[in-house]
């Protein structure tokens, strides 16, 4: 046999034993690895991504976060998912369960929510919001990643597993599940380079009708900001549909907001002023 011959053997061979390997079932390193850990060193695991995660966004800078305020540009979505333009919004949270956006520029268009109560403030005037809309607040705030790291992770009830490695963006991440007593389940992949979270998956039910909504999350473009590393992108979607986009350009920590301004009555001050 020429040597044409002898190396067309030694290919097909290598052909053969690794369709022969496909056939009988070889998994890949992380199934492998995910299929051999006991429920205990799964959770083990688990915790231990979330921690390298929560040391590499600050430690104890990060867990002592009080209160957050961003300035950025805001995506606007139409119905069928297509981007309309941007626009200039200001965030304000206050743990463990208060949030103030405004709207453009101007900053007269405005939404407080203060736990189960909120309130909006626009060109009518100050309007109580439905009830149904702050229980949508706090629904998405138990599956809020950072409230999560920050508040949940002692809770009674929770569960840990190790989702396994697999590729996000082209890139190796780490994947985690965690279920709630209340049995929300919520999935986050931690980019393996890094150990920041970079996406989250998780579902919501609409509180009047139950309707079950599967959403995405995703975090980009991180810096560090008073010790803390930031997200200044994030992106949502909903049922596979963009919904949210956000630019943050500006963000502090520990900047000192008061409850006071979480209130309809601080609500009341602005319309006060923008009837002026």
């Amino acid at each position: 046999m020429n040597r044409k011959g002898r190396n067309f053997s030694r290919w097909y061979a290598v052909f053969v034993l690794v369709n022969s390997l496909c056939l009988i079932g070889v998994k890949p390193a992380a199934a492998q690895e995910r299929s051999y850990l006991t429920p205990a060193e799964s959770a083990a695991k688990a915790k231990a991504t979330i921690q390298r995660a929560i040391t590499a966004m600050g430690g104890d800078a990060y867990l002592k976060v009080r209160d957050i305020t961003c300035e950025g540009r805001l995506a606007g979505f139409g119905s069928q998912g297509l981007l309309s333009g941007y626009e200039r919004v200001f965030d304000q949270v206050l743990y463990p369960d208060k949030n103030r956006t405004e709207y453009n520029k101007k900053r007269n268009v405005i939404t407080v929510n203060n736990g189960e109560h909120g309130w909006s403030l626009d060109r009518g005037g100050v309007t109580e919001l439905p009830a149904e809309q702050g229980e949508r607040f706090l629904e998405n705030l138990n599956v809020d990643i950072h409230y999560l790291f920050r508040f949940r992770m002692e809770e009674e009830g929770m569960t840990f597993r190790f989702g396994g490695v697999q590729m996000v963006d082209l890139k190796p991440a780490d994947w985690v599940e965690i279920m709630d007593r209340d049995r929300r389940v919520i999935k986050i992949a931690f980019a393996q380079s890094t150990g920041l979270p970079i996406r989250a998956e998780f579902v919501t039910r609409d509180p009047e009708t139950r309707v079950r909504t599967e959403q995405t999350e995703y975090y980009s473009n991180y810096h560090t900001v008073g010790g803390v590393q930031t997200a200044l992108r994030i992106w949502r979607e909903r049922n596979g549909r963009m919904f949210y986009q956000v630019f943050w350009d500006v963000c502090s920590y520990n900047t000192g907001l008061p409850e006071s301004h979480f209130t309809r009555e601080a609500l009341d001050q602005v319309w006060a002023k923008l009837k002026k």
